[in-house]
């Protein structure tokens, strides 16, 4: 929900005082937002499970819940953290100002309240906010709800942290052939049409993509959210992949037009993975040998005749109705060591 300062707003009053909620609510219904009540931090919460609004106004003493449990409980829930909150407390000690800012809160007001300061705080919250849906709207643009939502977390702190995750390369085969067939934008227009496809399937099991290089994807799960499971999103999305694959091949003969095959590379071990770049640009992407092992799986997989690949560490975190074909150990380009190869067997 977004709301600019001149807009009507929705904004929830908690506090178990009925006086002091109508005497805020008149206040705010005077600057044309709509209002809306909780009695204490237990009944909020329920209500912005059901009805997110713009704006919160929380009284800090109150009984069941008081207010500094009511914002912790509020900043640990990740579809109601980014609400702001105002408190509001009769306690004027700077102590209570400083906790609530340092637990989350947006801003602070001293009961009564002044219909000035009100309204100041108000409109500068919904100011905030309204920005903060605007950078969240664009960020999404150029990557997933989750990494978007990490990044502004963060606040766009460059650096890495060692996780397990799994990681994954898809590339088209003998895509530079089939470019040269086709003119510039019905390139485009095959490339943007074939990753509408591969997104929908690799998000839709967690995954995060990071990369594109020109006919090339990598992507990532378990971060930057961690799943214990990442193994098996990984191998289902590549599964889902090729199904994706094998109907948009259909369509295309159907249509009289070029169609694509895909090998995939699956690779699963720790990883460094964070943000880097520059304070102007920053990429979400992960380094270490596992990501080395996963590209070269991909690259393999012309040579073994098989779409996915997998190292032994993703076999070990496939479910029993997933079947896989063990390849032996295998020599890697530019590996010392070999890696003991498993193909995933289409159809279950």
């Amino acid at each position: 929900m977004s709301a600019r300062s001149s807009d009507k707003a929705e904004i929830l009053v908690v506090d178990d005082n009925r006086v002091n909620r109508l005497l805020v609510a008149q206040l705010l219904e005077q600057l044309k937002h709509r209002v809306s009540f909780a009695e204490n931090g237990r009944q909020a919460l329920e209500v912005l499970r059901d009805h997110p609004v713009d704006l919160v106004l929380l009284d800090v003493e109150m009984p069941e819940m008081n207010g500094y449990e009511t914002l912790e409980a509020l900043q640990a829930d990740r579809k109601l953290r980014d609400i702001p909150v105002v408190m509001m407390s009769s306690v004027d000690e700077v102590d209570s100002v400083a906790r609530c800012v340092e637990m989350g809160a947006e801003d602070y007001l001293f009961k009564p309240v002044n219909a000035v300061l009100l309204r100041a705080r108000v409109a500068g919250s919904l100011d905030k906010k309204r920005l903060r849906d605007q950078q969240r709207d664009l960020f999404r643009k150029f990557a997933t709800a989750e990494v978007a939502e990490d990044l502004l977390s963060s606040g766009f702190a460059l650096g890495g942290k060692h996780v397990d995750a799994t990681v994954m390369f898809s590339d088209i085969r003998g895509f530079t052939a089939l470019a040269e067939s086709l003119t510039p934008a019905d390139t485009i227009k095959l490339l943007n049409n074939y990753y509408t496809l591969m997104f929908d399937a690799i998000e839709s099991q967690g995954g995060v993509v990071n990369q594109i290089v020109g006919d090339g994807l990598m992507a990532l799960f378990g971060a930057p959210l961690p799943r214990a499971d990442h193994c098996a999103r990984a191998v289902q999305a590549a599964l889902d992949m090729l199904e994706l694959v094998a109907d948009f091949e259909r369509e295309q003969t159907a249509r009289g037009r070029p169609v694509i095959k895909i090998g995939i590379g699956i690779a699963s071990g720790q990883v460094i993975a964070g943000y880097t770049g520059t304070e102007r640009r920053v990429t979400y992407t992960c380094v270490g040998d596992t990501v080395v092992v996963g590209a070269h799986l991909e690259q393999h997989t012309k040579i073994l005749g098989r779409p996915i690949l997998i190292d032994e560490t993703t076999g070990a975190g496939l479910p029993n109705d997933v079947r896989v074909e063990d390849h032996g150990l295998v020599q890697l380009k530019s590996r010392a060591q070999p890696v003991r190869v498993y193909s995933v067997i289409l159809g279950r």
